[in-house]
């Protein structure tokens, strides 16, 4: 892990690699993420940057790795894909979320876009089968629920492809 981190920062700051923090553009380098479309949650979710410029510590580097690992706990992937999911961190997956979420897996082209009616009964549909209060929104523990019941989340991490 640290050497791939190193290796990822310029060759003048790899002595220092456990103080430098490695820019989010380089970071998306990386074959796992280059095509996930999630990419860009990812990395605003494992950064401890305090600029909001996403980078990552190499502390950062490895909660990532560890959390997309096969011994990695499905409460934990769960967890982290909830915060993934979760675009604008309010704690819950509301419709704009989930249509963001949809959007970010059916890809950005208009020949792949769901129309209106088809988006919408698609959140119909996920919350009616998620929201166990009703209130129109997935909280960490309903997401956590509706995870532990789909074996394909334990057997892929939920996180990966």
């Amino acid at each position: 892990a640290y050497k791939r981190f190193s290796e990822l920062l310029p060759k003048e700051e790899r002595e220092n690699a456990c103080s430098a923090r490695v820019p989010k553009s380089r970071i998306l380098t990386l074959p796992e993420l280059r095509a996930n479309p999630f990419r860009h949650r990812i990395c605003r979710v494992f950064s401890t940057s305090d600029n909001g410029d996403d980078s990552m510590s190499f502390e950062d580097f490895l909660d990532m790795l560890s959390v997309f690992s096969d011994s990695a706990t499905s409460d934990i992937k769960s967890h982290y894909a909830f915060r993934i999911f979760d675009f604008d961190d309010d704690g819950t997956l509301d419709r704009k979320d989930l249509e963001k979420l949809v959007n970010c897996l059916t890809g950005q082209g208009k020949e792949s876009q769901l129309s209106d009616e088809e988006m919408e009964q698609l959140i119909r549909n996920i919350l009616e089968e998620s929201d166990i209060d009703k209130d129109g929104t997935i909280n960490l523990s309903e997401f956590q629920h509706v995870v532990s019941r789909s074996p394909d989340f334990t057997r892929y991490g939920g996180l990966q492809r």
